[in-house]
């Protein structure tokens, strides 16, 4: 049974594009990752683009911060140090450098951001060096981002036959499984084995586990896994970046302590974006409201069909298994477990828009995963199997960008 999360409504709908959670503004890294996560909303982005955006940014801001504070050790791109550079200005710069060629369309906004942020430092040398080291850092991370394919032709062939019809709108990300990762040794690295036997009990068990719970007018989901079921069905990084905020918050951390944890838990959400678009398209396989409404095809006794079935929220256009939303969710969570360590977890808080503002609260990393997990069965758009399987690729990808990154403490 899943434990008890606390539930609080949020007084107002946040202004503009903020989602984060209520709390205090912890330093320059921490405000440009809200200004950031509200250029991509603006953007209207999809949430695996939306990923590789804030990836890049939070790449080339670890680098430009480390370089001027020289935390740890030199990071990929060998920035000389410039211990003489404002922190400030570098942080700025890299994330103004990043957005503005990555979101073209909201270049106002962000220069906008970017000048109000400059008048804050004192004209003279440490602020040109800190500019200096925020474009050197941009200019070498998107130098390597525009090699990763996410540009790639989209071909994705529909399965028809010739003269008959077949929904027209595109999958989402087809070219993602050709991707570059960032950790990963490869898209496929953590490909699952496939998806239950349609002839199994455990299809049998969830087809009928998630027909009973997670359809629209479900009488068996209760009032608690209804506002959960709503609350995911947001899955814009914002949602995920008030989680890691939670931490980024906590007294006594530094700005380039929060940089590496965002750049972390960026690059581990969209190496998980891809490993699981890579299994994805390899398994193609069919929703909960296709196979429902086709139940007396699947060779299954024991799964009656619904003809009229409907899911309690719009259906992904990509296929089912594995569970995209747990893989990203464990990702995450898998990389704030390896920064807190063995010492108390912060009350983890994020709120969402298709919760009309509320803010969700998780006393560990672990419940914070299992109700994203929970949330797509009560959504109607994920077996229960699908989740597990989606769960576990997200963990293993955040347990290799922490063994990556955080080794070195």
């Amino acid at each position: 049974m899943q434990r008890p999360t606390q539930i609080t409504l949020a007084a107002s709908v946040l202004l503009g594009m903020s989602l984060a959670a209520p709390s205090v503004r912890a330093d320059v890294v921490t405000d440009w990752n809200i200004k950031a996560n509200e250029m991509v909303v603006e953007a209207k982005l999809g949430t695996p683009p939306a990923m590789r955006v804030l990836a890049i940014v939070h790449t080339a801001v670890y680098e430009a911060a480390n370089a001027v504070t020289r935390r740890y050790p030199a990071g990929a791109l060998k920035l000389d140090a410039a211990p003489e550079a404002s922190l400030e200005a570098a942080v700025a710069t890299a994330n103004r450098a990043t957005l503005v060629k990555l979101l073209p369309s909201v270049q106002p906004a962000v220069d906008s951001a970017y000048q109000a942020a400059l008048a804050k430092v004192a004209d003279g040398p440490a602020k040109a060096a800190g500019i200096a080291v925020g474009e050197k850092a941009a200019a070498a991370v998107l130098a390597d981002a525009a090699e990763d394919k996410a540009n790639a032709a989209e071909a994705y062939r529909p399965h028809t036959t010739p003269g008959t019809y077949v929904p027209t709108v595109v999958p989402a990300v087809t070219q993602w499984p050709q991707r570059k990762p960032w950790v990963m040794s490869g898209p496929a690295q953590f490909r699952p084995g496939p998806p239950p036997s349609l002839n199994s009990e455990l299809w049998a068990r969830d087809y009928n586990e998630i027909k009973a719970i997670g359809s629209r007018n479900s009488t068996s989901r209760s009032a608690e896994q209804t506002a959960i079921a709503r609350f995911w069905d947001y899955s814009l990084p914002p949602v995920y970046h008030g989680v890691v905020r939670s931490v980024t918050n906590q007294p006594g951390r530094d700005p380039t302590q929060n940089a590496r944890l965002f750049m972390a838990a960026t690059q581990a959400s969209d190496d998980a974006a891809i490993a699981i678009f890579d299994a994805k398209y390899h398994y193609n396989f069919w929703r909960p409201v296709t196979a429902i409404r086709n139940g007396d095809t699947d060779g299954n006794d024991a799964t009656e069909r619904d003809a009229s079935w409907t899911p309690f929220i719009d259906t992904p256009m990509h296929p089912e298994y594995p569970c995209a939303h747990c893989v990203l969710a464990a990702a995450v969570g898998t990389v704030l477990q390896a920064e807190i360590g063995a010492g108390p977890v912060p009350l983890l808080t994020t709120t969402s828009p298709t919760a009309n503002g509320a803010a969700r609260s998780w006393t560990s990393t672990a419940d914070f995963m299992q109700e994203v997990a929970s949330a797509r069965i009560y959504d109607g758009v994920h077996y229960r199997n699908s989740t597990v399987v989606g769960s576990a690729i997200g963990k293993k990808v955040g347990e290799l960008v922490a063994a990556k990154y955080f080794r070195q403490d």
